[in-house]
């Protein structure tokens, strides 16, 4: 029976790759359909996939890193049909020139091919363009999520896009619409909150990131990471020393499509073009070979016509066996893999799968349709190359002076015994703690590396910068490094105010999972210092909240704020009342480490600040 059934399907197969086989040597004529910009993206589509062979479909569906790309004339080769600049990953003249060089030179290799298939370049632009130097960096989101400012965002995704698409890519990977439930997750700070409606919120970010797609500035926006990343338990990561992340969801399908399908249903009414798959499980299935989760409820019930693209080698997770990784992937509803290294020996293993029938060519050609659609959609064909134009927008007065307004409203007043506002002519103001004068710790992770870095590793303003800059020429500041010297009680009375900005070093993904989120001792000994000898203000410059409640008696105004970016003048505008705070708790503020996670915590009762708690004055 098995014979006689391989026998019956052989037939079936043999004629869609002969097909691709005799295409490979025809000629495309001038006036092709596929290449007149009035046709709808859908109809252009269509063409270009019947006139592609079986290599040149695979190569669409494939992304490399581009420091894999040793050879660049291996896009034209392979027929690649998207590469990206992973976190950290830039051209060595890391300018908007260097990487306009650099992607522009990627494409004509892309364009030298018999179909002049342009590339996506995707980046990790998650808040700003942040692997290029110089780029305006916003609050991470968590500090978005604290302004309840959708039109706000969505301006900071326009701002982003326009600053992307001066370096010649043309794909984020953003907005995060995970809905972060255990703040000891590593990735809290890519989330806008515990709750689905801020996500959903939010979504509207993809309206900036995209425009008019076609239009000037307009770039392809990835909502990730699909479905229920926020929700994973504590201890069920299967990768080395992660904790939370990529780890398994544990919950009923009515409670993941509750709290962490609502801000993905939002998306797709708002035409996102793409949509990453999540490296997490949901009830110990890889969310990557769940086939259930991306074609039935995803493509299916929800209706998305965009791409599905893999997370960072996501499909390898899959199974130790490489090829029923890719097998399962595939068939599963992933339409491009983010391979991101072996590219050749994906499409070895990809082409091996299709000519044996594991893998059907109907769902290739969906998968390659789709990719195609978003290309014509955005206009891809018709400006593959970075437009000149937008090069002035590049950490423009503009956009910085919207990433400042960003980190006001980002702000969250927490305490304040009449210590806010202080007076520009303070005598004698006393600055401290690890992240006030620290550009890179105030960054966060995915700031011009992966993991970030602390230290002046980009432009823009500490803290202390803004400080500085908004006290009186009469007024004495002393910046006081206390990573690097104890600070003399006695030497602090002799301030009238003193701030202390305190909280966590960069990170990224599951290298950021912790079990305690206490603060690091040199913090916890200059909070209790300067809050026992003077008026004082503890600000926390943090990716989720921190708990402080030993230390909270003490402290005369706390300030939560959160990751601001590179504009950190934001937070002397409401430290010395240019601007009042309006910020709303996107997290609930634990006083233990044993009220994680939301949801469900050992100890149910109050929290230090309840979600959605701000004060203004």
């Amino acid at each position: 029976m098995r014979i006689v059934l391989l026998l019956l399907t052989l037939p079936l197969l043999l004629p869609a790759v002969a097909q691709t086989t005799i295409a490979q040597t025809t000629a495309v004529p001038a006036d092709a359909p596929y290449l007149n910009a009035k046709l709808t993206p859908q109809a252009r589509a269509t063409d270009l996939l019947g006139r592609m062979t079986l290599a040149e479909k695979i190569g669409q569906m494939t992304q490399a890193e581009r420091g894999a790309v040793k050879d660049p004339q291996d896009i034209a080769k392979y027929g690649l049909g998207s590469l990206l600049s992973g976190g950290g990953s830039a051209p060595t003249d890391n300018t908007p020139a260097g990487w306009a060089e650099m992607i522009d030179g990627f494409q004509k290799q892309a364009l030298s091919t018999r179909l002049k298939i342009p590339l996506l370049y995707g980046v990790d632009a998650l808040h700003g363009h942040n692997n290029a130097i110089g780029a305006t960096l916003y609050p991470h989101n968590i500090g978005l999520g604290a302004t309840r400012d959708a039109e706000l965002v969505k301006a900071i995704g326009r701002a982003t896009a326009q600053e992307v698409a001066a370096t010649g890519a043309n794909w984020t990977f953003s907005p995060c619409l995970c809905v972060a439930r255990d703040v000891r997750w590593g990735r809290t700070y890519e989330s806008f909150g515990e709750r689905p409606e801020l996500a959903t919120l939010f979504s509207n970010e993809i309206d900036g990131y995209q425009g008019t797609p076609g239009g000037s500035g307009s770039i392809l926006a990835t909502a990730k990471h699909f479905v229920g990343d926020g929700g994973t338990d504590f201890g069920t990561s299967s990768t080395e020393k992660y904790l939370l992340d990529q780890g398994d969801t544990r919950l009923t399908e009515a409670a993941l499509r509750r709290l962490h399908l609502p801000p993905f249903k939002a998306a797709i009414k708002r035409g996102v073009a793409s949509v990453m798959v999540s490296f997490s499980s949901f009830n110990g299935v890889k969310l990557h070979g769940d086939k259930r989760l991306i074609t039935d409820v995803l493509k299916g019930e929800l209706g998305f016509q965009g791409f599905v693209i893999s997370d960072w080698a996501g499909i390898d997770q899959i199974s130790p066996d490489y090829a029923e990784g890719v097998r399962t992937a595939i068939n599963a509803g992933i339409d491009m893999v983010m391979v991101p290294n072996e590219y050749r020996k994906f499409i070895d293993t990809l082409t091996a799968e299709v000519e044996a029938g594991r893998i059907p060519m109907s769902r290739i050609d969906d998968a390659v349709r789709r990719i195609l659609t978003q290309k014509f959609r955005f206009g891809v064909f018709e400006r593959p190359l970075a437009d000149p134009a937008l090069a002035k927008t590049f950490g423009s007065p503009e956009h910085k002076a919207l990433a400042r307004r960003a980190v006001r409203e980002s702000l969250v007043l927490l305490k304040n015994q009449g210590v806010l506002p202080l007076s520009k002519t303070v005598p004698r103001l006393l600055v401290t703690g690890s992240n006030a004068d620290d550009l890179g710790n105030q960054l966060g992770g995915w700031s011009v590396t992966w993991q970030g870095k602390s230290g002046a590793t980009t432009t823009g303003t500490t803290i202390f910068d803004g400080i500085r800059a908004a006290v009186s020429a009469k007024s004495k500041v002393d910046y006081i490094d206390s990573r690097a010297e104890t600070l003399d009680a006695a030497e602090v009375k002799s301030y009238d105010v003193g701030i202390v900005v305190v909280g966590e070093t960069p990170y990224a993904e599951g290298q950021g999972d912790r079990e305690s989120l206490g603060l690091a001792a040199d913090d916890a000994a200059a909070v209790k210092t300067v809050c026992g000898a003077i008026k004082c203000v503890v600000i926390t410059v943090s990716g989720r909240p921190l708990i402080l409640t030993g230390e909270l008696p003490k402290i005369g105004a706390l300030v939560a704020a959160w990751l601001p970016g590179s504009e950190g003048a934001g937070v002397a505008d409401l430290l010395f009342g240019d601007a009042k705070f309006s910020g709303k708790l996107p997290f609930a503020w634990p006083k233990s480490m044993a009220q994680i996670p939301v949801g469900q915590p050992k100890d149910a009762s109050a929290p230090l600040f309840a979600y959605g708690f701000g004060l203004e004055k």
